[in-house]
């Protein structure tokens, strides 16, 4: 049986980590559409030309560039059991390619959790956030503090607050989000396919929680 699960989350639900961690259980890879694109750009494939000509203009890279970039990677041997998707699909476009692009290897998407998290919260966690200015570690001032306030543990630089990460442009990319992923989320509460999972716990019990929905 194959596990095609997607994950979908706000900025700051953790949904990077849980997707490493639910693939790591599932024994499927974990399918970035940010790690695929910047490995299509690395490697000046046919693709990622042409989705570099658009990014290098401003311009959005089409649905169309995106889908055959996921169909490329999907296609690999060791996605043959199924992998965990996390930022792809973004709209409802984008779902209707991934179920064809699925039903073409003749299997079918298993579910889509969607990490909810108050945005009290996905604040909190965000506007926290510390990088290095060398070497790009990162740190929180309240959950993975550094030895010493302002300084980098690993190459003593200094840690600085991204302007992402600053509360005014957190809550700014929160309403993006929650604008852009509505209608998203309502297409695959149609299908049946949505379940939700309270992501304001310890990242083991939402690890545990995806699990249980998934052996549902």
């Amino acid at each position: 049986m194959t596990t095609f699960v997607v994950l979908l989350g706000p900025p700051g639900a953790g949904k990077g980590t849980q997707a490493l961690r639910l693939a790591k259980s599932m024994k499927v890879p974990h399918v970035s559409s940010g790690d695929i694109f910047r490995e299509n750009l690395k490697n000046q494939t046919e693709l990622g030309v042409t989705a570099k000509g658009y990014i290098d203009q401003g311009q959005l890279v089409p649905d169309d560039v995106t889908i055959n970039m996921i169909r490329e990677r999907l296609s690999r041997p060791d996605c043959a059991q199924g992998a965990i998707l996390d930022g792809f699909p973004r709209t409802p476009i984008q779902a209707e390619a991934l179920e064809v692009i699925l039903k073409e290897f003749g299997c079918d998407l298993c579910a889509v959790i969607h990490i909810s998290v108050d945005e009290d919260v996905l604040a909190r966690r965000l506007c926290g956030r510390r990088t290095c200015r060398h070497a790009g570690h990162i740190f929180h001032v309240e959950f993975n503090p550094p030895k010493e306030a302002g300084i980098c543990d690993y190459d003593g630089s200094e840690l600085y607050q991204r302007p992402d990460d600053m509360r005014e442009t957190v809550l700014e990319r929160i309403e993006v989000y929650k604008r852009q992923t509505e209608p998203l989320i309502e297409y695959f509460r149609e299908r049946d396919l949505l379940r939700e999972v309270e992501g304001g716990h310890p990242i083991e019990d939402v690890t545990a929680a995806m699990i249980a929905v998934l052996e549902k």
